[in-house]
C-alpha cells in the first residue's frame, strides 16, 4: 500500500500546486505593460486602441483628452482622471497615471 499513499500524496501535491497558480493565469495580455498579484493587475494602455484582457475581461483605451481616459471594460465605457477609481462590469479600476496618450489602471474584480 505504500505506492498507493505515495501517488496519492503525490497527486495532492500537484493539485495544490496547480490551484496555487491559477491566480497567476488571471491576466492574460494582447499588449501592453501589465502585472499581477493574487488580488489586482496593474496595467498599462497606451495609444488608442490598445487593448489588454485582465482577470477574465477585455479593457481597451478609447482616447485620453483634457486629462480624462476613454476606457472600455467588457463592452461597459467608463471615464476616469488620474487620482479616480471607476467600476465597470466585474472590474473596479483605479486610474493611477493619465498622461496623453496613456492611462495606468490598477483593477481588481468587484
Amino acid at each position: 500500500m505504500v505506492p498507493t499513499t505515495r501517488t496519492a500524496r503525490l497527486a495532492a501535491g500537484l493539485l495544490a500546486g496547480g490551484l496555487a497558480l491559477v491566480p497567476l493565469t488571471g491576466c492574460s495580455f494582447t499588449s501592453n505593460d501589465f502585472s499581477c498579484t493574487t488580488s489586482s493587475c496593474t496595467i498599462t494602455l497606451d495609444g488608442a486602441g490598445s487593448e489588454v484582457e485582465v482577470l477574465g475581461t477585455t479593457v481597451t483605451l478609447g482616447s485620453v483628452q483634457d486629462g480624462r481616459a476613454d476606457i472600455s471594460v467588457g463592452g461597459a465605457s467608463v471615464s476616469c482622471g488620474q487620482g479616480e477609481s471607476v467600476t465597470a462590469g466585474p472590474l473596479a479600476l483605479e486610474c493611477t497615471r493619465v498622461t496623453d496618450d496613456a492611462v495606468e489602471l490598477t483593477a481588481t474584480l468587484n
